[in-house]
């Protein structure tokens, strides 16, 4: 056999994807487990494929033009993709090729069939499957049927939905080739899919089969519903048989057919309960040899099953390490963060150094394991309880997992009832100098660590900032500062509650706290207002900047008139607030600092939608409404009976509230501020190392965790050259995930249900987090650096940390994926009075940019508007 162009599958292992393909390396690696049938046959190479694409000049010109194209032009995708389509199913097979693949029929029987199959090397990956976007043909007959198959399989490398699927998953097209597997037919009684692990929760212990008579493809192309198993620890937990009206069986002449499935045999199951498992054993030995759950297609002919193809299930969320077989539950991060955004590795090693408790990674996303406090009495009301508070769906979740009785064992509480020895806290007292002390305290320990850290480097540095992260869990634990946030949030629930019971009103906190004081997010919107204040009157600098490209755009603003004043302006915002990004608690993240252009289009809106002095207006308008709901209360508290004593407590709340509730912003703006000045001294070694021939640019360092880093450093050296092109593409598939709420050690993902029914028909439900109505413009956004709004719009958005702050002061309502009440988006919409509902499952997929939307932000929902 001529092994430059045809390989026997019995010859090919996992390893040679680059020469068979995804499929044709799987396949071969498959042949060689014990107890795998395989059906036989040969592979016809890439090189067979290279060489043929070489002979036909017009696909590589083809090929520029397709790269040129972007990605949304669908038309000229669809153009293009089939002039190469035609391009390479019309050029010959060459006859040293033709023979060799005809001798390798030869051996089998030409006149038997034969199942022709695309195998890219950009398929059947542990993080993108490819699945269904090149073709497969069945039941061909005859060596000439065969070439012809094969020419259209090298083909269909370049089907449309093949190319966008590359370009979805950041994949060039001249990077991939097509080999092709050609297989002896299999002839089935039944075949279908086996998942080794739930396709759906993501439940790694549970296998689900769909079965239907004949061939595979009427399951495939959707022609009948499929009878459904699952299996847990060997046994058929559970079955649904569909009436299975149709099967595709194969012609004796070549090609297939649809048949009608006699009435008696449609409702009869596929597979026998001992089948489902036997099958599933075999998927169980399949998984465990390539280490991940398996998509696994199947087919039983005469009481034996046949394995035609097996991939990684891309689709599943990654399950922490926990070092030990015992069951856990994890809670995410990036949810209460509001960042569920992968992170690269130096980003979530070092949020996990710098937290009060310990974190799990998976799937570039941080987990805390939750199973201790959960199994205990004492603590699993309280956890349960102000989880609730911050995301209804992830309480929802838990209960979930607790409602089954077997997961969460129940543990005697270790602890005896009632106050930690030495008795409770004594309550905080209602004084603003106590924030003003705890703000002076911040500033004071960031002061002195962008004072010691700058005669810090190499391991020295290391050893520092592992001190460093030491204070930096001190501040962040600082016993004031915790009873100043607890004392902001417990009386919004207070107000809340009370007031919702003695006045039948909802969310009366919302008003209530307009523009507190001390609030570090929100005046970080209303500043650039003031920034904008400065460049309006600036026909030239407002010129220049919507003419910006880079980030190099403030030296160019000294040449123009009054751009000396712009630039001092931006400045010294970005001096205040310029450590500040999206996804910040990733310091990997560039900072408004490191990339200010981010800022420009948010100026530009301001300047538009804003006239002079709006800052200082809105807040004081804010200010006005506040006092004005505080006496309007207090007035008709005071008309109930015992009315004084309940408006009383209530005026004594309200100041409570006041006080404390815009510190809750703080001690993110010092974390933050923190990673800057990390940052900032991780990357000057990033340079050294650069210079050294360590590693090629400075944001290489990204791609290590902290720990991995200090090692690098210290050996000057990195050991594993193939680790960072590894973490490169592994960050890169993380962000096909989807990362729960919750999380079992079984890896079944739970996004919990609001369980409501007094929302209309058709709207979207949610978290109400600030109230009113407002009705307007949907702008759905998923990079800030691109909004453009109107006055009125509604954002719409997947999550909004601090660093989307001035967007509110231009829009009219907030709509969110993520979040909960007391959640930063949250906090700074009641901040400046905007409707919000956040918690909105899939909005910016249920919500189409520039759809008229109603956002109910007292009663939690959203009516996408005809």
């Amino acid at each position: 056999m001529n092994q430059q162009y045809v390989w026997d599958l019995q010859d090919v292992d996992a390893t040679q994807v680059a020469l068979v393909g995804g499929k044709g390396a799987h396949l071969g690696a498959l042949s060689r487990i014990e107890g795998v049938r395989v059906p036989g046959g040969f592979c016809v190479t890439t090189e067979a494929f290279r060489r043929v694409v070489a002979q036909a000049p017009p696909v590589d010109d083809l090929l520029d033009r397709l790269s040129r194209v972007d990605a949304d032009d669908r038309e000229a995708i669809r153009t293009l993709s089939a002039r190469i389509r035609r391009a390479v199913e019309e050029i010959a097979v060459p006859d040293d090729l033709a023979a060799a693949i005809t001798g390798a029929l030869a051996r089998s029987g030409e006149r038997a069939a034969y199942a022709v199959r695309s195998s890219a090397t950009a398929e059947d990956l542990p993080t993108a499957s490819f699945a269904g976007q090149q073709d497969t043909y069945l039941n061909v007959i005859g060596p000439a049927a065969v070439l012809r198959h094969i020419s259209r399989c090298w083909a269909s490398l370049f089907t449309e939905r093949a190319v966008i699927y590359r370009r979805r998953n950041g994949i060039d097209d001249r990077s991939v080739h097509m080999a092709v597997v050609v297989q002896q037919m299999a002839f089935p009684h039944a075949s279908g899919i086996l998942f080794t692990a739930d396709p759906v929760t993501g439940n790694r212990k549970v296998a689900t089969v769909d079965a239907g008579f004949g061939l595979g493809e009427a399951l495939v192309s959707g022609l009948v519903n499929p009878d459904v198993f699952a299996v847990r620890d060997g046994e058929v937990v559970s079955r649904a048989i569909a009436a299975k009206q149709r099967a595709v069986t194969a012609l004796p002449a070549g090609g297939t057919r649809e048949v009608a499935i006699d009435a008696q045999q449609q409702e009869q199951p596929a597979l026998t309960d001992a089948q489902v498992v036997r099958l599933v054993e075999l998927g169980r030995r399949i998984e465990a040899h390539f280490g991940s759950p398996q998509d696994i297609e199947w087919c039983l002919v005469d009481d034996g099953f046949r394995i035609v193809q097996s991939r990684p299930i891309t689709t599943l969320f990654p399950v922490p390490e926990s070092g030990d077989r015992e069951n856990h539950v994890y809670v995410s991060v990036g949810h209460g963060q509001m960042m569920t955004d992968p992170m690269k590795p130096l980003g979530f090693s070092m949020w996990q150094l710098t937290a009060m408790v310990p974190m799990h990674e998976a799937g570039g996303r941080l987990f805390v394991d939750v199973t201790a406090r959960l199994a205990s009495p004492a603590s699993r009301a309280g956890l349960l309880d102000a989880l609730g508070k911050g995301d209804p769906l992830v309480r929802d979740a838990l209960e979930t997992v607790l409602d089954r009785g077997d997961f969460v064992p129940s543990l005697p509480d270790t602890a005896p009832a009632g106050p930690p020895p030495g008795g409770a806290p004594a309550p905080i007292e209602t004084d603003p100098a106590v924030v003003t002390a705890l703000i002076e305290r911040s500033r004071v320990s960031i002061a002195a660590l962008e004072h010691d850290i700058r005669t810090k480097s190499g391991p020295e540095l290391f050893d520092f900032l592992l001190e460093a992260f030491e204070e930096h869990k001190r501040v962040l634990s600082d016993p004031l500062s915790i009873q100043a946030i607890m004392a902001g949030m417990e009386a919004t629930w207070w107000l809340n509650d009370k007031l919702q019971e003695w006045l039948g009103e909802k969310n009366a906190a919302d008003t209530l706290t307009l523009s507190a004081p001390d609030n570090i997010t929100s005046e970080m919107g209303l500043a650039l207002l003031d920034v904008a204040d400065v460049i309006r009157p600036l026909p030239e600098v407002v010129a220049h900047l919507r003419g910006v490209q880079d980030d190099g755009f403030l030296d160019g603003l000294a040449k123009l008139p009054g751009g000396a004043e712009a630039r001092d302006a931006i400045e010294a915002y970005l001096d205040r607030y310029g450590m500040r990004c999206v996804g910040e608690i990733d310091i990997t993240r560039p900072r408004w600092r490191e990339r200010p252009s981010t800022l420009v289009p948010v100026i530009l809106d301001n300047v538009r939608n804003f006239g002079p002095g709006a800052a200082e207006r809105r807040f004081e308008e804010g200010r006005l409404r506040a006092q004005q709901k505080e006496q309007e209360v207090l007035s008709r508290l005071r008309a109930l009976p015992d009315g004084d004593r309940k408006a009383d407590e209530t005026r004594r709340m309200i100041d409570r509230v006041r006080t404390f509730i815009g510190y809750r912003e703080y001690p993110k703006y010092g974390i933050i501020s923190r990673y800057s000045v990390y940052k900032q001294a991780l990357m000057e070694e990033a340079g050294r190392l650069v210079r050294a021939g360590v590693i090629t640019e400075p944001e290489d360092v990204f791609y290590l965790t902290f720990q991995e880093l200090h090692e690098v450093m210290r050996a000057n050296r990195l050991e594993d050259r193939e680790l960072l092109a590894q973490r490169k593409e592994a960050f890169r598939a993380y962000h096909a995930l989807t990362p729960p709420r919750v999380l079992t050690s079984d890896g079944e993902a739970l996004t919990g249900a609001y369980r409501r029914d007094d929302v209309p028909a058709g709207a979207l439900v949610g978290v109400p987090v600030s109230a009113g109505t407002v009705e307007g413009r949907a702008r759905v956004v998923l990079d800030m650096a691109e909004a453009d709004l109107e006055a009125g719009d509604i954002l719409v958005t997947a999550f909004t940390d601090p660093s989307w702050s001035p967007l509110f002061v231009g829009i009219a309502g907030l709509v969110t994926e993520v979040g909960g009440l007391m959640t930063h988006g949250a906090v700074i919409a009641r901040e400046y009075g905007l409707p919000a509902v956040v918690g909105v499952e899939r909005a910016t997929r249920l919500i189409r940019d520039g759809q008229r939307i109603r956002v109910h932000g007292t009663d939690g929902y959203v009516e996408i508007l005809p």
